[in-house]
């Protein structure tokens, strides 16, 4: 009966945290080359791309090669912006707004050499 109780707590505490996604960039520190993504979950995404650095795993498909060959360490993560989702906004609005949020710093770096 305890952990039925538990787990309904924890179930209460993780729909009640606060949602924060954003835009971020991957930047290979030699060539100056950028990733530019959106995500729904910013500490999620940091904590796979400083998980991928640890264990050496590749991250991502379009950084596999310069990944492989420079090491992940010739790889910085970068928040460029935050946006937490609002208590009545539906998760495919925040999708949306961040897609916007994304757009946005695309033309901001449209000079950025990217993957």
């Amino acid at each position: 009966m305890k952990d039925r109780k538990t787990k309904k707590e924890l179930r209460a505490q993780y729909e009640e945290r606060t949602i924060i996604g954003g835009v971020f960039v991957i930047r290979n520190t030699h060539s100056g080359q950028i990733l530019l993504e959106a995500t729904g979950d910013l500490k999620g995404s940091r904590n796979r791309f400083e998980f991928a650095k640890k264990t050496g795993a590749g991250l991502n498909l379009k950084l596999q090669r310069d990944w492989t060959h420079l090491g992940a360490e010739a790889f910085e993560f970068e928040v460029l912006e935050s946006l937490e989702k609002s208590e009545t906004q539906t998760g495919e609005a925040f999708a949306e707004d961040l897609e916007v949020l994304k757009e946005f710093w695309m033309e901001k770096l449209h000079d950025a050499y990217f993957y």
